[in-house]
């Protein structure tokens, strides 16, 4: 769907582009607009050592907030006023940042509660080229929040849950003070495809993924109690925003491997280890820890109630599966079709793995007619080290060895 978009041009603007743009998204904010944009220009114009910009990004307003918009860019020589027919504020950011000259984008709340002290510390990463993307956090160390118990367990549960199921690592998603490097920009925004609220989620989580920098400065930051955030419905979106944005992650529709590759983020070559070794080693051995843990408990279940053969094979056949799932996901990075194939050739290695550890415990029981199970588990152990470097082997070369070329 097309959106149409006017400009309102500010009094005398220069030629030159700024170093930085602004942009404050607003929707009926008729009350709050005008204040909150002299106080920043005021800001800017006497704290912060470069050009600045400050963009108005209106997204379909009913009440008086276009027209004050227009009159502050007619006034303010560094206001840029922009009107979109429709609604949404990750719509009037992607628009705004799509058309700005600026070297680094930004954007905060109208309501202005995180404390401007913090907007130059924000972007100086930035402009430096340290970083790539910067965000405000108030749940980072050293920030001071003020606001109601509801919204501060929200803010913790919604982070918590992004970690738990996008493996995110950034502090504070939801934050409305952020910027990033119009490059990054360039390649990310046409990647991003909500419109409201998850917007800054979706970016923060592909950023992270193209292995970019994100540069987090704790703020000071007071509740807005005139907030007309609809926290249910922004909730709803925000979980349909992370099922769909882990199924793309979770298929490889995105082209992370090719941005990683596009911004020079790929891994470092190590001298006399081939390309993205040391990470796989890395990644399989946790996985290995885990599934061997898994297996312990699991044949230790399952000993009591049949014999060590049977507890051995189902052990290690459920174990096989979900090792071969996770190296597939986590350690190699494999994406996309071929998951049958790669689960049936994990099956010939479960069989070279079951002879190793079967054999362990038919020569164990051999020596020892009735073992203690803690000699089982110990010669079991030994045995399943043995066949990791087997496994590893097999793993990297046959099974997933295609797709790991593929992606060079």
């Amino acid at each position: 769907m097309s959106t149409s978009v006017a400009y309102v041009a500010a009094a005398g603007q220069e030629a030159r582009a700024p170093v930085l743009d602004v942009v404050v998204p607003v929707h009926n904010e008729e009350d709050d607009l005008e204040p909150c944009v002299r106080r920043l220009h005021e800001h800017l114009l006497h704290d912060f050592p470069y050009p600045f910009r400050i963009t108005i990004a209106d997204n379909a307003s009913t009440d008086g907030t276009p027209r004050i918009a227009a009159r502050l860019a007619a006034e303010l020589p560094e206001v840029t006023s922009l009107r979109l027919a429709a609604k949404g504020r990750g719509r009037a950011l992607k628009h705004a940042w799509s058309a700005s000259d600026a070297q680094v984008l930004a954007y905060m709340d109208v309501d202005l509660s995180t404390d401007l002290t913090a907007l130059l510390p924000l972007v100086a990463p930035l402009i430096s080229g340290h970083s790539d993307l910067a965000i405000g956090s108030r749940l980072t160390r050293g920030a001071r929040v003020i606001r109601g118990p509801k919204r501060e367990i929200i803010s913790r549960c919604y982070n918590l849950l992004l970690r738990g199921a996008l493996w995110a690592r950034f502090s504070d998603a939801q934050c409305g003070f952020k910027a990033l490097r119009a490059d990054v920009a360039a390649r990310l925004l046409p990647l991003v495809e909500d419109t409201g609220w998850f917007f800054d989620t979706e970016l923060l989580v592909l950023t992270e993924r193209a292995g970019l920098r994100i540069h987090e400065v704790p703020v000071d930051w007071v509740d807005d109690p005139d907030s007309r955030v609809d926290i249910v419905r922004t909730a709803i979106a925000d979980l349909k925003g992370i099922a769909r944005l882990a199924k793309a992650l979770g298929t490889g529709r995105l082209p992370l491997a090719r941005l990683r590759e596009q911004f020079g983020r790929a891994p470092l070559p190590v001298a006399g280890v081939p390309a993205g070794l040391a990470g796989q080693l890395l990644r399989f051995a946790a996985v290995g820890v885990a599934c061997t843990l898994a297996y312990l408990m699991l044949y230790a279940v399952l000993r009591t109630q049949t014999g060590p053969q049977t507890a051995n094979l189902i052990a290690l056949l459920v174990t096989a599966v979900a090792n071969t799932a996770l190296n597939r996901r986590f350690a190699f990075g494999v994406r996309g079709g071929g998951l049958w194939l790669h689960h049936a050739q994990g099956l010939v290695v479960f069989a070279a793995s079951l002879g190793l550890t079967g054999g362990s415990l038919a020569l164990l029981h051999a020596l020892a007619p009735d073992p203690a199970q803690a000699l089982e588990l110990g010669v079991l152990v030994l045995a399943n080290l043995a066949t990791t470097c087997l496994r590893f082997l097999l793993l990297r070369t046959w099974i997933f060895g295609r797709a790991i070329r593929n992606r060079r």
